[in-house]
Formats: structure tokens, sequence, C-alpha cells
């Protein structure tokens, strides 16, 4: 299996020859096509890193998950959980389709290891997603699975908490933990949702939806925040405040950020939407170790943002994460990384 996965940087170059969004959807295709065949799944079984933790409540195989983005629709969590995930998290999704922002719309910076992306929640909606999801085995076989919900670009953002109670009412019984993402910055006044009254609302609301989701189906969903790196002091204290308070279960910190000041005189480096990569890992320690401080022990921090080594793993563990979640790195490093996080922690 360790073949499979060193061959990355061979595959990387024919990859990158590739529009970035093309290579994206021909990478999953791939992956796909190899996890349908029984042999490849014999040796992915057999190289599955186990390192127990308990996350939110739930039995993570290991500590190193997917974060949301890469599989938008749900279509590919077995293959994806292949590569040995302990978790993962899929998304993000809107009540309606919708085709996200207009094309080119993902960009490499190769010599910083970046990306910079302006998506824009394309995703085929909320019916064909759960769709996907009840036909993956990754749930029924043990693994945990979060789903990552959001709103429609058409949305007012006024009228946000709708699309975000529908969305929750159709994912709640087919997750273990629920995502509620009000961090791309792709997505017109979607970050405005992180301001203190804004937010008070949200979690209100979906705190109260979920109460009487748990009395439905018999069980107790987690409920995790995704936020930004961008975010003053205050406003992180304002999010540590009010989660807790409305009895959220953990936060994600963090997602892309706007700044451009680690890849000034790149190709590329004035493209509007979110920047992840090694830039963001400094950004979202700071994030990480503010929450940690204000929240104490009890409230999960999911760490993601910049991960390309072991050793930056442990570093968001070090700064107060419970767990880390992999996306640009992967782009670059390939699968392999996976292993090497779980042993950095380990």
């Amino acid at each position: 299996m360790s073949l499979l996965f060193n061959a990355y940087p061979l595959a990387r170059a024919a990859l990158f020859s590739m529009d970035p969004e093309q290579a994206h959807e021909q990478t999953l295709r791939l992956l796909q096509r190899s996890h349908d065949c029984a042999a490849t799944r014999l040796l992915t079984a057999s190289a599955q890193p186990i390192l127990p933790r308990t996350v939110m409540g739930l039995p993570l195989r290991n500590p190193v998950g997917l974060a949301a983005g890469l599989d938008k629709n749900g279509a590919h969590i077995d293959a994806l959980a292949a590569l040995g995930f302990g978790f993962i998290e899929v998304g993000t999704v809107t009540p309606r389709a919708q085709p996200g922002n207009p094309k080119p719309r993902m960009f490499r910076l190769p010599r910083a290891r970046c990306l910079i992306n302006r998506m824009g929640f394309n995703n085929d909606g909320l019916d064909t997603f759960i769709a996907n999801v009840q036909r993956s085995q990754w749930r029924r076989q043990g693994g945990i699975l979060g789903l990552n919900i959001g709103k429609n670009a058409a949305t007012p953002i006024e009228h946000a908490v709708d699309d975000y109670l529908r969305c929750l009412d159709g994912v709640y019984p087919h997750a273990d933990y629920v995502t509620v993402n009000i961090s791309s910055p792709n997505t017109k006044n979607l970050r405005s949702l992180q301001s203190h009254d804004a937010l008070d609302a949200l979690l209100a609301a979906l705190q109260a939806r979920r109460l009487a989701l748990a009395d439905q189906y018999g069980r107790r969903t987690p409920l995790a925040v995704k936020i930004a790196p961008d975010l003053q002091p205050e406003e992180i204290d304002a999010i540590a405040d009010l989660v807790p308070r409305h009895g959220i279960d953990g936060i994600i910190a963090t997602n892309t950020t706007l700044s451009r000041d680690a890849v000034r005189g790149l190709p590329h480096e004035d493209e509007a939407g979110g920047l992840s990569g090694p830039p963001v890992h400094a950004l979202s320690l700071a994030v990480i170790r503010r929450l940690r401080e204000r929240l104490g022990a009890d409230t999960a921090i999911i760490g993601v943002g910049g991960i390309e080594s072991g050793r930056q793993a442990l570093e968001k563990i070090q700064a107060g994460a419970n767990a880390v979640q992999l996306y640009t790195g992967l782009i670059y490093r390939g699968p392999a990384l996976v292993r090497e996080c779980v042993q950095a922690l380990e």
C-alpha cells in the first residue's frame, strides 16, 4: 500500500499540468476507480492507521480527518476514507443545487504550496447529497462522518437561518456530527454571521431545532461551527462565549484566509477568494490558542489550515486542538501525509 501512496509525486506532475478544478475532479474519479477494485480495497483496509481518540463524544479511529470542501457532494466518502482518515467531513451542502461562482475559480501557487479558491458552495443540492451519503458504507463500518451545511448564494443574509435549519433537518439522521459553515469568504455576506448578534440568533435557532430532532430520532448529534482565521481577538472571544452558551459541541478552526501577506509577488496572488496552505497554519494556531484559553477543556476544537507535515499536525494539538483536518496539504503531499500525521501524534 505504501507503494501506491508513495507514487503520488509522479501523479502530481501530471495533475499539476491540468486546470486545478479539472485535476480535482480527475483525482476523485481515479480514487473512486481504485476503491471500486476489490484488491485495492483489501490493501487499504490493512493500512488504516489506528490511534483512537474521543472527540465531541465520538470514537475516532485516529484524530486526522478530511476537511470539508474536497468532496462537496459526498459522492466519494468510502474512497476517501480508504486513505486512512480517522474521520471524514463532506460538503458544504446548500438546500438547493447551485453552480457556484464563474470559472476559473481555483488557482495554484506552487512556490508557496498554496491554493486560492472562490468556488462558492457549488454543489448538487441537499437531496442528492443525502442520497450519496446513504449509499456510502463508511458509517456502517464504524467510521465517523461529518456533514457540513451552508446557505444558498441567492438566499438573503437575513434569511440565512432558514437555509441552515432546512439543511440540519435533512442531514441530521445521516450525520455523526454536523458542521455549520459561516466562514467561507466566497458567499456574499456569509462571514457576517460570525458577528455576535447574528451568531447568537443562528446558534439559538440551531440548538432549538437540534433538541426537537434529538427527540424525533432518539439521539443527540453533535454540532460544530467552522470559523475564519481572520477574526479579531474580541471576535474570537465572543464566539468562545456563545458556543458553550448554546450547547454547541465544537469549533473547527479555521477556514481559508483573505490575507495575501505570505504570497505577495507570486502569480495569482491578487485573485479573489480564500487562500489555503502553509500561511494559514500560524493564523489557525493563534485562533486555537485563544479559543482554548477561553473555552477550557469542555468544548472540542478541530484544527485545520496549513498542515503539510506531521510536525504541524502536532503543533495544532499542542495549541489546544483535539483533532486535525487536512485539505491543501493533500494536494501537494499526497495521501502519505495522513499516516505521517497520525504517526507524529502517536
